[in-house]
């Protein structure tokens, strides 16, 4: 997608060269016409997989899972990071390290939600060192739903996480793919 190329460079910030801060379009601010165009990339990327809902990871995944449920017609379900007090007790639960945040969390999806009978697709935002999307797929598992795809929109293939995703033989789909974040420069995959 060249005009989300477009908009990490001119909006997005190299931290170090590890980390690219996406909060003017992404993670803080969202571009509704820009999330609808990226749902609208992955309804129709998984549009012959029989999708039943659309999952991710609360919050940065939320706008890009939102479009892309809508598109597709089907439920979205977010995992939480945060029990509350009116949560269920027979919640699908696993502890994931953020790299972002440099803290580890739970996230939860009540079994009320997700079922044997499910095709789920997982949307996330970015992948790293994947360690979300790899809880995320336990949960899925162990709830005895199908999980038939992954939707990124940004993956850092210089970080190990989507290709021990796709090792696990999970497809994985990637609206951009980033090779370099070296002297501050953004570098995309084929350029």
């Amino acid at each position: 997608m060249e005009k989300l190329k477009q908009r990490i460079v001119e909006d997005g910030v190299v931290v170090s060269d590890q980390v690219l801060k996406l909060d003017a379009l992404l993670n803080h601010q969202v571009d509704p016409q820009l999330m609808m165009e990226m749902g609208k990339e992955f309804a129709e990327r998984f549009r012959n997989e029989g999708v039943t809902r659309v999952v991710t990871v609360e919050s940065s995944g939320i706008s890009i899972a939102f479009a892309t449920a809508y598109e597709l017609g089907v439920p979205l379900i977010f995992a939480r990071r945060k029990k509350t007090l009116l949560a269920e007790s027979d919640m699908l639960c696993e502890r994931v390290p953020s790299f972002t945040k440099g803290i580890v969390t739970d996230i939860m999806i009540s079994r009320e939600f997700i079922s044997e009978n499910d095709r789920i697709l997982f949307i996330d935002d970015i992948i790293a060192n994947g360690d979300a999307a790899r809880g995320l797929i336990k949960i899925i598992q162990r709830a005895g739903a199908e999980l038939v795809g992954a939707g990124i929109v940004v993956e850092k293939a210089f970080q190990l996480g989507a290709n021990a995703i796709r090792e696990q033989g999970i497809r994985l789909e990637s609206l951009v793919v980033i090779t370099s974040l070296e002297g501050g420069k953004v570098t995309f995959a084929n350029d």
